[in-house]
């Protein structure tokens, strides 16, 4: 098999962490696997060059950052390809730009645009472990880019699509995905597989094990991707194509939630024409992304439309709608940063009726209020306040059996 292996920065994060990552690395290829390696800096180094950066300058150019932040990634791998070249496993390592990771030319946030893969199967070819740079590529122009955050993902995802890969594996600090998280409800079990489509759904709700942009690369290109624990023995969860699962899918794979959401609310619009657009143009323009959204029509020829922002942006965005709402002869603004939204996630919702009826009179027995509501094919979403958040997905939890073994 060919495999392509993630390490993140904690994996990494030590001389003793390095050398337990060489000791993995060296028993796949011992099983006869074809193994490249992705990294990321060692844990702390992006942050320190980051510091340094802005100690010199208040706005560093994003080019020389894209230059300090990708030698963070050059010295794991060098320092990973000795550990296990010590070992007895011939090993090589290339920078983005030495095995031609082509990007366009958008520093510090570049997309993938080509990968040679040449070089890094010539090595595999003849016995050698391959150790890449993650996060970084270069442009046309040779120069460096960093492909942001999750680029490290990303990096091996794209490695593993372009050498048509059998198995991406990211390696992280928890041994799979779960139902939920289990710092919330102790007895939130470990997925053996989930759907892109779901994790897709579950990155985006607020699940932090994966980046959605490398998730969405695996769906896209169709690359097996499997998430495992660096500090741990175990199968972890391995991520397909609904139509790659040999199983029936569960009727709710997991519960997401994200504790990140502000609700604000302009009143009494007048009931005409355009008004949506001119309630969110202005919210665009800012760059405020746009999560929920209900409007209401009252009786007397006003809407009312509520929507929620990342609660980091709950501040611009009341100050943009006291303007847009005093512009449209609005009542006014209401705003609320004590929200939360949380979320079922299920493929096996598409022939299901009656989940939101559950979901409902679960929250109701718990005396939770519902505030806002939005559905998808395999999502339903609440907004309820953040006090009952964690109350919540412990009721949801256990309502839809998340927490018992699957059956066999």
């Amino acid at each position: 098999m060919l495999i392509v292996q993630k390490y993140g920065g904690t994996s990494v994060g030590s001389i003793d962490r390095i050398q337990a990552v060489a000791d993995k690395v060296a028993a796949s290829q011992a099983q006869g696997n074809q193994v490249v390696v992705v990294v990321s800096a060692m844990s702390g180094v992006t942050n320190n060059l980051t510091a340094m950066a802005y100690e010199l300058q208040k706005e560093p150019t994003p080019r020389e950052m894209d230059m300090l932040l990708s030698t963070g990634e050059q010295t794991t791998i060098a320092l990973l390809s000795m550990a296990l070249q010590a070992k007895g496993c011939p090993a090589r390592s290339y920078t983005g730009g030495q095995v031609r990771i082509l990007t366009d030319n958008a520093h510090t946030k570049a997309r993938i645009q080509e990968i040679d893969g040449d070089k890094i199967r010539r090595d595999l070819d003849q016995g050698k472990v391959v150790v890449v740079a993650g996060f970084q590529g270069v442009d046309e122009d040779g120069n460096i880019t960093t492909l942001g955050r999750g680029g490290s993902d990303t990096t091996a995802v794209a490695l593993a699509a372009a050498l048509k890969a059998d198995e991406c594996q990211i390696y992280t600090d928890v041994d799979g995905v779960y139902t939920t998280d289990p710092r919330i409800v102790e007895n939130a079990r470990r997925l053996d597989r989930i759907t892109f489509e779901e994790m897709l759904e579950m990155a985006s709700l607020g699940a932090k094990v994966l980046q959605i942009r490398s998730v969405e690369f695996a769906g896209k290109y169709n690359v097996p991707l499997r998430v495992l624990s660096s500090f741990e023995e175990g199968p972890g969860t391995l991520i397909v194509s609904e139509e790659e699962s040999m199983m029936e899918m569960p009727l709710i794979s997991g519960i997401a939630f994200t504790r990140d959401e502000a609700k604000l609310s302009v009143v009494g619009i007048p009931d005409v024409p355009g008004m949506a657009f001119k309630v969110f143009g202005p919210i665009s323009e800012a760059n405020i992304e746009v999560d929920v959204i209900v409007q209401n029509i009252g009786a007397d020829n006003t809407n009312d439309i509520t929507f929620t922002v990342n609660k980091k942006d709950a501040v611009a965005a009341s100050r943009i709608m006291e303007a847009t709402a005093l512009e449209l002869g609005a009542r006014g603004i209401e705003v609320d940063s004590d929200v939360a939204k949380v979320s079922l996630v299920g493929v096996g919702m598409r022939s299901h009726a009656g989940i939101a009826s559950r979901m409902f009179e679960a929250l109701s027995k718990e005396n939770i209020n519902i505030q806002l509501i939005t559905t998808s094919e395999i999502k339903i979403s609440v907004v309820i306040e953040e006090k009952y958040l964690e109350s919540a997905v412990r009721v949801l939890h256990s309502a839809f059996g998340l927490d018992q073994e699957a059956e066999k």
